[in-house]
């Protein structure tokens, strides 16, 4: 692949169930924080970090974040991927995306509603560097959702509500469990090894090629800040800190 060339994804096709009703007529991505909607905070974030040209799914509200886009500059191309009727969530909205990319350089896919100071560009610099099929960011928080890590890199995942405790193959060395962020980078080859289709989380691609012997690689970000802007205290939270602003 090209030397220093990175794509970007904004996954911004959701309902934003959780901040209703302030999403019942408005989109998540388009949610104030600051003074900017959440899609121009992590846009240009993605940006900063070096992104040529951005992608952003839409589905819920598409017409106010597709006019939106429309009417704001963010200094590179966007592209737009319209999911009709249901999201795909954040393995189908990829694949639906796939023809969208160039197939030469890695895809830094961000959640819309994930806003954190984290250095994105050292994220895409450090997957140059390893070599896996996809660098995950991921921190030691309280979640009830976790991915496990050994030494070679991602091996499995624990679902307290669901009580599941899926490991895809043998362990070796300790096993951390971490919490995922919401950020990660695809190398292009894996866009080319999405075989799941419909509606599913990357989480179902993620298991199986690593069960299939692929790396992906955690990388921590626990020094940075971070908000998951998915609740009414969550999004005062990142209004009162400015984060991302």
């Amino acid at each position: 692949m090209p030397a220093g060339c990175v794509e970007g994804m904004v996954l911004a096709a959701g309902h934003g169930t959780r901040l209703k009703p302030l999403t019942d007529r408005l989109p998540k991505a388009l949610v104030d924080v600051g003074g900017q909607p959440l899609l121009a905070l992590v846009a240009r974030r993605l940006v900063g970090a070096g992104a040529a040209h951005l992608v952003v799914n839409t589905c819920s509200h598409a017409d106010q974040v597709e006019a939106w886009l429309a009417t704001h500059a963010l200094g590179v191309e966007v592209r737009i991927s319209r999911e009709a009727g249901e999201p795909l969530e954040t393995g189908g909205g990829l694949l639906a995306a796939r023809a969208l990319f160039s197939g030469t350089c890695p895809v830094l896919v961000h959640n819309v509603d994930v806003l954190t100071d984290a250095p994105l560009a050292a994220l895409v610099a450090e997957h140059g560097a390893r070599g896996g099929l996809a660098t995950l960011a991921v921190m030691e928080r309280p979640s009830r959702r976790r991915l496990l890590f050994d030494r070679v890199g991602l091996l499995g995942r624990v679902d307290e509500d669901k009580g599941l405790d899926l490991r895809v193959r043998r362990a070796v060395g300790e096993v951390q469990a971490l919490a995922f962020a919401g950020v990660h980078v695809a190398s292009p080859g894996l866009l080319g090894r999405i075989t799941e289709r419909g509606r599913f989380s990357v989480l179902d691609t993620w298991l199986r090629l690593a069960g299939e012997g692929e790396r992906l690689l955690p990388w921590r970000m626990d020094a940075w800040r971070w908000i998951d802007v998915g609740r009414p205290a969550d999004l005062e939270r990142a209004r009162a800190l400015a984060l991302g602003t």
